[in-house]
């Protein structure tokens, strides 16, 4: 156990240097895409209502989520993805005293924190906007999961990438969809019945729905904070699964 957490702690120390040289690009990064969003769809949208409430309180919890699913999905394939396929870097790690299970908790740690930091800073520039919220513990509790859920699914894509084009593409094919269809820009009543059972199963929906069900001083819904949890330890063990199995990384 004392070497499962040393090993811990030292992806998390790599990736705390990576982000102290890189934090303002890391942080425009995070913040400008968010931004956007609330500035095109808050001011266009104005004072509309959504479920009886300003559009902009229903849209600020979603674009938390979003910015926690991207910012800990994009930390972690992006560099697993250069480290694997151009540095080639994952022999040395395969062959070193390293935990594999241990490097990917602290990927995944690292990534989660790194979504965190994201919506921290967005929180921070909803406040302009006008948005009226209710933010407890169990908000961050929420951004955390998310967070560990897409660091993982992150992993995962990047050890299954065959060129770092592959990581864009399944970013394409997977988080770009979830981005607008995942209970983010309009309620999941107005999605066609043949889409919607999709759609409720995804990770972002719950992770939508229950930062907005925070955000409005309800209690989130246990099956939602269950569902991301199961993903991020799926994610995990089948990144686990493929970095045992593989022969070349």
């Amino acid at each position: 156990m004392k070497r499962f957490l040393q090993s811990v702690a030292t992806v998390l120390w790599e990736k705390w240097v990576e982000f102290k040289f890189e934090w303002g690009r890391i942080t425009a990064a995070a913040v400008v895409g968010p931004l956007l969003y609330m500035a095109a769809l808050g001011w266009g949208f104005g004072a509309s209502g959504t479920g009886g409430r300003p559009y902009i309180d229903f849209l600020v919890p979603a674009i938390l989520a979003l910015t926690t699913m991207n910012a800990s999905y994009t930390a972690i394939s992006q560099s697993l993805s250069i480290q694997r396929i151009f540095e080639h870097s994952f022999d040395q790690l395969v062959i070193s005293p390293t935990p594999i299970p241990a490097f990917l908790c602290g990927q995944m740690l690292a990534g989660a924190l790194r979504g965190l930091y994201g919506g921290a800073l967005i929180l921070l520039l909803s406040i302009p906007f006008g948005a009226s919220m209710h933010i407890t513990p169990a908000f961050f509790l929420v951004m955390l999961l998310n967070g560990l859920a897409f660091a993982a699914f992150g992993a995962l894509a990047a050890l299954l990438a065959r060129t770092h084009s592959d990581v864009t593409r399944v970013s394409s094919f997977t988080i770009m969809p979830m981005t607008f269809l995942c209970n983010t820009f309009f309620p999941l009543e107005r999605v066609p019945a043949a889409v919607k059972t999709l759609v409720r199963i995804l990770p972002l929906t719950h992770a939508s729905g229950a930062l907005r069900a925070i955000a409005y001083g309800e209690a989130p819904a246990f099956a939602d904070l269950a569902i991301l949890a199961l993903y991020a330890l799926a994610f995990l063990l089948a990144a686990d699964l493929v970095m045992e199995k593989k022969q070349n990384l």
